[in-house]
């Protein structure tokens, strides 16, 4: 079992893996990416990722690798990682070139892919759940998966300072919009709201499995503007990622130096654990061998 990276056409162990330091997603973040995770050596919706790499590849302008190449460059990461259940990152920036804003500087796109070990939360955060704190940043462009992450790391810092998990970022007028790493959901009597695409986050693959199977389930979903005052009357909440799949929230913390509120009775929800099942029944299916 190793961590490797695919990069400029062959796998090599992480250790030995270099990007030249005038790469432009080294210098500007000027790369587009997506997280996948794989179970039992098979990508869960891997063409949906790669999709929204395109759509993020078109936004900044940038021409991405082939699917095909994509596609063999993660099969072979995930066969030299011999990690059945694994994490892999596929990152393009815009290449190397002289020091210069102008994209025209950039010599071609590069391609790497990361494959290793999950490092998925501990079992005891999916039974008792985490809290999440509710932090006054938001992210650049957040239509765009790109490198320039700055936001979402700044914004998870002070999440964890103030003891959560992860942060709960805002727009402008003070709606939430996403986690710094995840979407989120919360659930109010029998029905799931999550925010709309359209206040500006990113569309999550998780976030729209999720909202797939449990509206296969006869559960009600509306996507709708959500406040502060919504988590925190929320009988139950919870974030999605592809990393995470569905992992409860039973706490939430408003502000800087304001005492976490508990969600219902501060243990995850009757219909949380019902989505979760019903993710984890998604992912078996569609990851099982011939699906």
């Amino acid at each position: 079992m190793a961590e490797v990276v695919w990069l400029d056409g062959a796998v090599v162990p992480a250790a030995e893996a270099r990007v030249p330091v005038f790469d432009r997603g080294f210098l500007y973040g000027d790369s587009v990416y997506e997280v996948v995770r794989a179970f039992g050596g098979r990508p869960f919706r891997m063409a949906p990722h790669l999709d929204r790499l395109e759509r993020s590849s078109e936004a900044i302008e940038l021409v991405p690798p082939s699917r095909a190449l994509v596609e063999r460059a993660v099969a072979e990461a995930l066969a030299a990682s011999g990690e059945a259940d694994a994490y892999v990152r596929i990152v393009v920036t815009r290449g190397g070139g002289p020091i210069g804003l102008d994209p025209a500087l950039a010599d071609a796109p590069r391609l790497l892919v990361i494959a290793r070990a999950v490092n998925a939360p501990k079992p005891e955060a999916y039974r008792d759940g985490v809290e999440v704190a509710m932090v006054a940043r938001g992210r650049t462009d957040p239509e765009v998966k790109s490198g320039n992450y700055l936001p979402s790391v700044l914004g998870t810092s002070e999440a964890r300072r103030r003891g959560a998990y992860e942060a709960i970022l805002s727009d402008g007028v003070g709606r939430l919009t996403e986690g710094g790493s995840s979407n989120f959901f919360v659930v109010r009597g029998r029905r799931l709201a999550t925010p709309p695409l359209a206040v500006g986050l990113l569309p999550g693959i998780t976030r729209a499995a999720v909202i797939e199977a449990a509206r296969a389930d006869g559960i009600a979903v509306d996507e709708q503007p959500l406040w502060p005052v919504d988590l925190l009357g929320a009988d139950e909440a919870f974030l999605t990622s592809s990393i995470r799949g569905v992992l409860p929230v039973v706490r939430v913390s408003p502000r800087a130096g304001a005492p976490a509120v508990a969600l219902g009775d501060g243990r995850p929800g009757p219909i949380t654990l019902r989505v979760m099942a019903l993710y984890d029944a998604m992912v078996a299916r569609e990851t099982a061998p011939g699906a």
